[in-house]
């Protein structure tokens, strides 16, 4: 494939190299040695280059502060990028979210990314499971959404997932009340 058709060819950028050879120790050290990249980490994780994008995510999420002020002002794109993404790369962006502090509007789009991804059945246990997540995030939060939210953890979106998955989000969803053993 020619340069001209392959815009990512002869453009291996350092931190792209970092990514396609560093183990994760060593990723997070030079993150920390060269933190000018953490705004192209940020470009990467929102595009859709891969397989750099989910590894920086993967990264970004690995080697960020809890509410994050280099990603405050990235929040709303990290929330747009959901679309279209494979869902490993969905997953670390998820997380990445989870572990910031989002305005209402900005929680009521994931939320809405969430429930979609996880009444998709055929997605892989992981994103489904992360999506759970965030949505238990949110009901803790906002009591008032538990009512409309339990037709979520029907039988038809739980038994699809692997059985560490399923057991995790059953026994949370016990603790949370939303029912007892007999969905089991």
């Amino acid at each position: 494939m020619s340069k001209k058709n392959n815009p990512s060819a002869g453009n291996m950028t350092q931190l792209k190299e970092v990514l396609s050879v560093m183990h994760k120790e060593g990723m997070i050290a030079y993150m920390k040695e060269q933190p000018g990249e953490y705004e192209e980490a940020v470009k990467l994780a929102i595009t859709d280059e891969q397989p750099y994008s989910w590894r920086a995510a993967w990264l970004l999420w690995s080697c960020m502060e809890e509410n994050d002020p280099r990603l405050k002002k990235h929040t709303a794109k990290f929330i747009k990028a959901l679309d279209g993404k494979k869902d490993g790369h969905q997953r670390e962006i998820i997380k990445i979210l989870m572990k910031m502090e989002l305005t209402e509007r900005q929680e009521s789009l994931l939320f809405d990314k969430c429930v979609s991804l996880w009444e998709q059945t055929a997605l892989s246990p992981s994103i489904r499971y992360t999506a759970f997540h965030f949505i238990r995030k949110i009901a803790a939060k906002y009591p008032e959404l538990k009512k409309e939210i339990s037709a979520l953890f029907q039988q038809h979106f739980i038994s699809p997932l692997s059985p560490g998955a399923k057991n995790g989000i059953l026994r949370m969803l016990r603790e949370d009340g939303f029912f007892r053993d007999n969905a089991e």
